[in-house]
């Protein structure tokens, strides 16, 4: 619908020299009716009334009668208490549809990202511990904002990065020399890690003097260190190749780089030197720091007072190299609501140091997830690992599929697509911003508005299209109230992308994706498709293809497959 919401609103701007609305501002106000038999879409004209010093009802009034039988395609206007209600004729719904059925899997892409480039950082886990539900979040949410962008068009550089260095590092060298074995960690890998991590917590309360050792051995890391740079790499390639990349490869996760804080490490001391030049810091209590009283925010530490950097001078530090290497437009961070300050605080920091793409910085936060009401510990062992979690799903919907359908094929992938996506759907169902109490039983229901109900409703019309398929021209085309409320939700896939992407919240798309799946089982309960005949057929045959379609780009656009039986 949107090319006749923009040729609509060229001609209501030629209408009105004072209305001080650009065509494209005044198509992205256009709503959708309560009911469809109110009109296919809607202009509320209480938002014109002030420019235009007029009524609502009267500005509607004036429209109707200005651009009744002028805009090809639709075939009335309605002007009722101040709204301009637009119904679009039939025969525009089938040029739009078949419009549809050309683009296949192309359909809802656009090109707003042409020529531009969006680094996304997500996911981004402390090496050497488990891999757990709390990484959940960041990793599900950050995939599906970059391939909303990828959607778009534009340049995506998914960046990993990882909790690579700092005083845990110490805790964990002096772990290793005082209790790890070797050959455990070679085959225990993170698990023995976070093992000899929490030992090493647990004797620091009876003997403190063990954080002094860590200390110790952290600035030997940093001076270079050959036996302690040898056991932190191994302890990188270790966590890297083991359970992350294992955990990726399920969820179709890809990373352009994993250049984690390490990398970064070196790079501080000239972020250091830049804010001393241009006089920024100021020493505070034996620290470092930028005042950002002006702003109503605390100060920004960049050294402590022992003279060691913090994670805001890295992330100073990371933005600077990441724009001179990428030439961002855009740079996304993917991370729990609880660093919000922080991110506020570095980026009003670059602005200071006299970047003008400080408003190209964005974070994206997310709500915070608890194990039935209880907070995450990785010290305490109250984690779920991811690894268990989607092993888990998946053995639950092969038991299903077995127990259903034995002699199905492929049972191990369609188990894998299917479970794997019950775990993503329930996470990204929700608003981003909402915290999250992890229930086993939740994230594993396949029952009602879920992962696999979305995956099932794809196979359905895919199987539909097995025994048929599109093939002539529609001769006299008039659409039922089922198949015009199909219709009217398949078109408004590329608005729901948008949408999705400039609001950072996949949870656009997954409700986007129930009410198609919705809309489509009730079609196919009310209008036979195989059974019709002659341009009814045709009509239901082309739904039923944009339908699976637009449900296999949505799908992917939160990280799910859409298997083509299940």
């Amino acid at each position: 619908m949107d090319g006749l919401k923009k040729q609509i609103s060229r001609l209501i701007c030629s209408q009105f020299d004072t209305l001080g609305i650009y065509p494209d501002e005044l198509s992205g106000m256009f709503d959708a009716t309560p009911d469809l038999k109110m009109g296919d879409f809607t202009l509320a004209c209480f938002r014109l009334s002030k420019a235009l010093r007029n009524s609502p009802q009267r500005i509607a009034d004036q429209l109707c009668a200005a651009l009744d039988g002028k805009i090809e395609g639709i075939k009335r206007i309605e002007s009722v208490n101040g709204y301009l209600n637009f119904f679009v004729g039939d025969s525009e719904k089938l040029r739009q549809l078949d419009e549809m059925l050309s683009l296949g899997s192309g359909y809802g892409r656009n090109a707003d990202g042409a020529g531009k480039t969006v680094c996304i950082d997500f996911s981004s886990p402390n090496i050497a511990k488990p891999f757990h539900i709390g990484h959940l979040g960041s990793t599900a949410i950050g995939n599906s904002i970059k391939r909303l962008y990828q959607f778009s068009g534009y340049k995506c550089v998914g960046i990993n990065y990882l909790g690579d260095w700092g005083t845990q590092f110490g805790k964990l060298i002096c772990a290793y020399k005082l209790w790890g074995e070797p050959e455990k960690i070679e085959s225990d890998g993170v698990n023995e890690l976070a093992r000899i991590y929490k030992l090493f917590h647990e004797r620091a309360e009876e003997d403190p003097s063990l954080n002094d050792k860590a200390r110790e051995e952290f600035a030997r890391l940093e001076a270079g260190d050959e036996l302690n740079r040898s056991i932190w790499k191994k302890i990188r390639d270790i966590s890297l190749d083991g359970k992350f990349m294992g955990v990726y490869r399920l969820l179709g996760v890809e990373f352009e780089s994993f250049d984690g804080e390490s990398f970064i490490a070196g790079r501080t001391g000239e972020v250091v030197d830049e804010l001393k030049e241009k006089g920024l810091l100021e020493e505070s209590d034996g620290a470092m720091v930028v005042r950002l009283d002006d702003f109503n925010m605390p100060p920004c530490i960049v050294l402590k007072a022992d003279g060691s950097t913090i994670y805001a001078t890295r992330d100073i530090a990371s933005a600077l190299y990441r724009k001179k290497t990428y030439n961002f437009d855009r740079s996304i961070y993917v991370t729990d609501a609880g660093q919000s300050l922080h991110f506020r605080q570095w980026f009003k920091v670059i602005g200071l140091m006299g970047y003008d793409w400080e408003d190209q910085l964005v974070h994206v936060p997310y709500g915070k997830i608890s194990i039935n009401g209880e907070k995450l510990a990785t010290r305490t062992g109250n984690v779920v690992l991811l690894e268990d979690l989607f092993s888990e799903a998946i053995a639950r919907v092969k038991k299903i599929i077995e127990e259903k359908n034995p002699d199905r094929e492929n049972k191990d992938e369609i188990a894998k697509a299917v479970g794997v996506g019950a775990v993503i759907f329930n996470q990204l169902s929700a608003g981003r911003i909402k915290d999250v109490n992890f229930v086993w039983e939740d994230a594993l229901n396949f029952d009602g508005n879920t992962g696999p109900y979305a995956q099932y409703t794809h196979a359905r019309s895919r199987s539909v299209l097995e025994r048929a398929s599109v093939t002539g021209k529609i001769n006299d085309v008039s659409f039922n109230a089922q198949e015009n409320e199909l219709f009217n939700l398949l078109s408004k896939f590329p608005e729901k992308v948008v949408a999705a992407r400039e609001s950072y919240e996949p949870s656009i798309i997954t409700r986007y994706v129930l009410d198609v799946c919705q809309s489509f089982n009730r079609f196919y309960h009310d209008c036979p498709i195989l059974k019709a005949e002659g341009d009814a057929k045709e009509l239901r045959l082309r739904l039923c293809k944009v339908t699976a379609e637009t449900l296999k780009n949505a799908l992917w656009l939160i990280g799910l497959e859409a298997p083509e039986k299940i």
